[in-house]
């Protein structure tokens, strides 16, 4: 056609390539555009950068670095950023050192390597380095520290900010999500209503409704449903996924399948939530009958789909159509089964009591059993009262996870049932050679819009002298 490509091309070809890491592609690319004269553009030799960089190639990136004759600071900040890309934090620092220019972005991606590496020491004594500090810096340090796990620093940091956005608040909530403590999401969020400053936004929303399925408090989680309907986010694919998965981990299932069967969009999310919502509580016939009416509807199933598939005919015994949907998953779907499939179909035999054919299945799988899918045929031995093959479950526990006192209490309460007392103060004695005691269940109840956390003969609570009387 006598058209040739210029510097706005050659850019979007070389991202392209990066993209589907196409290196070879992309170095013909850079040959031509040696022969067509733009070899000193910027933005091409930027693009170079990180195309190569984005293949793992620091070196060769590094040596389209060097042949640019003018390097701007996005340059720069692009090799830094390709060395991190490739774990060379060091090479990373050395050019920032040398850097002529340095803006916020620069150091900011010099931060956000050293949070990459774990190395909160050396981005803090950066951070504090940083001649001016934007919100972003700030958000930068909160997620590194959420990300590591130091969740005091986390809030210290929060308190610090000068200034607050919806990425700094949703840094906070999502970094106590993150390390488990639910109860302070929850708390936050309170918080965050109450200051009124930043208002919540559809991700803070889902962290929210997933820590509300955690700790099974309803009320909050249909107060943020009335909140997500007033302020927009009704029709939000990815809130209404969240409010289903809240309220099947709440255990109201039939909400769950009000707030599916109204979605204006349903994506793969939202049939494996209500799926698996309906599975986990028993309802198998309606989770296999959604998953029909999934297949006409042309949404191709993954695996987690057929994890709820399998957990439904676990729950109505049905072996046959167990093996069948496994096969299907294979054989019709192209997916590989993982461990939590083959759980699935060790559950599903030793339900029914055919506690051998479990076994030989175990012995048949492709990837060693887990000690969850051994504790799985443990438990089923305690239901179908199977001394010998428990004993053999305990042995193969014992290997994975040395000393768990729950194996011994699930085995010796086998040998209770049987009335083997000698073996129960035997395994006693064997559980106190570990030197590890059973920790005890917790429960949580939603009292006044607050969540309560409690063990038996807990005296931990302000009231437990009240309780206790009201109990009595």
């Amino acid at each position: 056609m006598g058209v040739m490509p210029n510097c706005f091309t050659f850019p979007v070809v070389l991202k392209s390539c990066g993209k589907i890491n196409a290196l070879t592609e992309g170095q013909e690319v850079h040959c031509f555009v040696m022969k067509s004269g733009f070899k000193d553009d910027p933005f091409v030799g930027t693009t170079l950068i990180e195309m190569y960089s984005t293949g793992g190639k620091a070196g060769t990136a590094y040596k389209a670095f060097g042949e640019m004759l003018e390097r701007n600071v996005v340059a720069w900040t692009s090799m830094i950023h390709g060395y991190i890309s490739c774990g060379d934090v060091g090479s990373a620092r050395h050019l920032f050192d040398m850097a002529p220019e340095r803006d916020i972005v620069l150091w900011n991606t010099m931060i956000s390597g050293y949070i990459k590496a774990g190395d909160m020491a050396a981005a803090r004594e950066l951070f504090n380095a940083m001649p001016n500090r934007d919100v972003m810096s700030w958000n930068t340090m909160l997620n590194g520290y959420a990300n590591n796990g130091d969740l005091d620093a986390c809030e210290m940091m929060f308190e610090e900010m000068p200034e607050r956005n919806i990425f700094s608040w949703n840094g906070l909530i999502g970094g106590y999500a993150l390390n488990g403590n639910f109860l302070q999401v929850l708390a936050t969020f309170k918080r965050m209503l109450i200051e009124g400053t930043v208002s919540p936004n559809d991700a803070t929303l889902m962290t929210v409704l997933s820590a509300c399925g955690r700790l099974g408090a309803l009320d909050l989680g249909k107060w943020v449903h009335v909140y997500a309907k007033s302020h927009g986010y009704g029709g939000n694919t990815y809130v209404v996924n969240a409010l289903i998965d809240m309220y099947a981990k709440c255990g109201t299932v039939e909400n769950a399948l009000y707030v599916f069967v109204n979605m204006s969009t349903k994506d793969l999310i939202s049939w494996n939530t209500v799926i698996n919502g309906l599975a986990i509580h028993g309802r198998g016939a309606d989770a296999l009958s959604l998953f029909e009416q999934m297949k006409r509807a042309g949404v191709k199933p993954d695996g987690i789909t057929f994890i709820g598939v399998l957990c439904a005919c676990t729950h109505m015994g049905m072996v046959a159509d167990g093996f069948s949907h496994f096969q299907s998953m294979i054989d019709d779907y192209s997916l590989v089964p993982r461990m939590e499939h083959y759980g699935c179909m060790v559950d599903l035999l030793a339900r029914a009591g055919l506690l051998v054919q479990a076994v030989e299945f175990v012995n048949k799988m492709p990837v060693k059993a887990d000690a969850v899918i051994w504790a799985t045929l443990l438990g089923a031995c305690r239901l179908h009262k199977n001394v010998d093959l428990a004993e053999v479950a305990l042995h193969q526990l014992n290997e994975l996870e040395p000393g768990n006192p729950t194996n011994y209490v699930t085995l010796s309460n086998i040998y209770k049932d049987v009335g083997k007392w000698k073996d129960v103060a035997r395994l006693k004695a064997a559980m106190k050679d570990t030197g590890r005691r059973k920790l005890p269940g917790c429960s949580l109840i939603e009292v006044n819009d607050d969540i309560v956390e409690f063990y038996s003969l807990d005296e931990r609570h302000p009231d437990s002298d009240e309780i206790y009387e009201a109990l009595d």
